[in-house]
């Protein structure tokens, strides 16, 4: 599968996002706070859908449901003037039930309908990349005791892209080589 160059820039962007989130300065847990209060500001925040669309997109973290996953990464490999809207994917993604009012709010806006397929594709892209971490475990033969604490640890949604990911996130050429490590050992091609 091939990821536009589009949605490439804007995965690491949105798992930048969702890190920032993950813990408070003393470094406690607040992902579930803090997704709460973004859902709380989504009538303020789609003023930046165009913008920093990754900054938006996080309020529907796990809030979608992938019925047809070749529909979507289909969706991933098109260039950003081409992407469908949301109406013409309900057929593959489903929102969960909570989702459903922050989307009629997203869907009032102009660019709603597009902005709601590129939210669709980062959550998707975000959850493969859970996945592959799992795989990767496994294949490691990791034990299952490890493989349980990791689970636990990212029971709400976050997780790094790779190993690498451990490089100061202040560093954006690190950040930038974990998530280029991160997709190619799940298949796309490398943005060279």
């Amino acid at each position: 599968m091939k990821i536009s160059p589009y949605f490439y820039d804007l995965c690491s962007a949105y798992q930048a996002e969702l890190d920032d989130l993950v813990s408070d300065s003393e470094g406690n847990d607040v992902l579930r706070k803090r997704l709460a209060e973004k859902r709380n500001e989504i009538a303020f925040l789609v003023q930046m859908m165009e913008l920093a669309p990754e900054m938006v997109a996080v309020a529907f973290h796990r809030g979608f449901r992938f019925v047809k996953p070749a529909a979507v990464e289909h969706l991933l490999g098109l260039p950003i003037d081409d992407l469908p809207d949301w109406h013409s994917l309900t057929h593959a993604i489903t929102l969960e039930p909570w989702a459903t009012s922050l989307a009629q709010t997203v869907l009032r806006e102009p660019q709603g309908a597009r902005f709601m397929a590129v939210a669709a594709g980062l959550e998707y892209l975000q959850q493969h990349a859970r996945m592959a971490s799992a795989a990767s475990l496994h294949a490691e033969g990791e034990g299952e005791a490890d493989d349980a604490d990791d689970a636990a640890e990212h029971e709400d949604g976050y997780d790094a892209l790779s190993a690498d990911d451990a490089v100061d996130p202040k560093n954006s050429r690190g950040r930038e080589e974990a998530s280029s490590n991160w997709l190619s050992d799940v298949g796309f091609d490398r943005k060279e």
